[in-house]
């Protein structure tokens, strides 16, 4: 078996050896067939009648013109098919020498199209069989007429049919690499907006934290020694900030784990309905924090309610950073018709630095949110001071949009 296999690259990386070898086969087969007399009188009488000079040499240059078949197969036909026309004209006995006109037909149908087929392959059955019906020694209705018309039609319809094969084998083929390449777009794709997803939560659950560390550190280190009481106050804030965000951090990470690691942790996941507690945590901060809500109770996808959730984080923590001391924030939630509206406002007079054009994330990860789940993002400067940020949310999201969270 190894020695078959090693043949068969050894004649796939080698085309011309393979149709050498076919043309000496061939050969040997017209010569074998010429030297055979089959109606002799006790069967098949070889060397009854061996054929003529020209009928051997015929035969030569017909078989050597088949090595050539895959380079130049029209041009190797029209040699053939000359050659067996004299053949059939002349010679005695005929019909050998067309063998190489039907491998050489059969070579034609298989690389070219359907239509060349046909023309060439009536061409070359009406030209032999007329010839040798017209011109040739025996009878027209004589048997060997007639097997022209049939080899020269079996050589066509194989030829045709491998190609056919071929061109379906090759359909297949690019197919599944279509279907391949297709695949991983789709892997690579769904893996970056799993990443996207994952960072924009990451953003909002620690920027929002470290804000309020960061100012509540920053009241440390103004009283600490001329009010220790309102400094522990603060590392009390301090503290159950940061236990916040481990806590959902730790949510968050959970997403990543493998089946067979510890279970994540199964608190309630962030929504509007943990609104009071944010804007407390706010509060504490020293952002005073009005909270009005006219959402009738809604019960939200959990996209959707997560989205509103980190809409108001994210806006309420750039007016801690940059709305001033002394500002105030107003949240809103309002729902209407098939829509959730939330608005988040302030009046800080640095209220500019918000705006999100210093290269922070914070309202383009609101941005991505909110566009995901089709709906829109209103932000910008307040007439006479402050910011807004005003977000319409669809109630019932688009198929396939809304995901667990995390």
């Amino acid at each position: 078996m190894s020695t078959l296999r090693r043949a068969r690259y050894q004649f796939k990386a080698h085309p011309l050896t393979l149709d050498a070898v076919i043309a000496a086969a061939v050969l040997l087969c017209m010569i074998s067939s010429a030297f055979a007399a089959p109606d002799g009188d006790h069967g098949v009488d070889w060397g009854a009648r061996p054929p003529g000079v020209v009928s051997l040499l015929l035969m030569v240059l017909a078989a050597a013109a088949l090595v050539l078949r895959r380079r130049s197969a029209l041009a190797v036909l029209a040699a053939t098919g000359t050659f067996a026309l004299i053949e059939c004209v002349t010679g005695d006995p005929r019909a050998p020498v067309a063998m190489t006109t039907v491998i050489a037909l059969y070579t034609v149908a298989s690389t070219t199209d359907r239509a060349t087929t046909w023309r060439v392959g009536l061409l070359t059955m009406t030209v032999l069989t007329a010839a040798a019906m017209l011109a040739g020694p025996l009878p027209w209705y004589a048997q060997e007429n007639v097997a022209l018309v049939a080899w020269t039609g079996i050589g066509a319809t194989a030829g045709d049919a491998v190609r056919s094969h071929r061109a379906f084998v090759q359909a297949i083929r690019e197919r599944a690499e279509r279907a391949e390449r297709t695949r991983e777009e789709e892997a690579r794709r769904r893996v970056a907006e799993e990443r996207l997803r994952i960072a924009r939560e990451l953003h909002d659950v620690v920027a929002h934290h470290i804000a309020l560390v960061n100012v509540q550190a920053g009241v440390v280190a103004h009283v600490m020694d001329r009010r220790p009481d309102q400094a522990k106050e603060a590392l009390a804030h301090v503290r159950e900030a940061s236990r916040s965000a481990l806590d959902e951090l730790r949510a968050t990470v959970g997403l990543l784990r493998q089946s067979d690691d510890p279970a994540a942790p199964t608190e309630p996941a962030s929504g509007l309905g943990r609104l009071d507690e944010l804007a407390g945590t706010f509060r504490n901060a020293g952002l005073p924090v009005q909270v009005a809500r006219a959402d009738q109770g809604t019960d939200l996808p959990a996209a959707v309610d997560l989205a509103a959730y980190r809409i108001v984080q994210e806006a309420l923590t750039n007016a801690q950073k940059h709305a001033g001391t002394g500002a105030k924030a107003e949240v809103s939630v309002v729902r209407v018709g098939p829509n959730i509206e939330v608005s988040v406002l302030d009046d800080g007079a640095g209220a500019t630095g918000a705006t999100g054009t210093g290269g922070g994330h914070g309202l383009l990860g609101m941005r991505e949110r909110v566009t995901a789940l089709g709906g829109t993002l209103t932000t910008g400067p307040r007439y006479g001071g402050g910011f807004r940020v005003h977000a319409i949310l669809p109630v019932q999201t688009r198929a396939g949009a809304e995901r667990k969270p995390v």
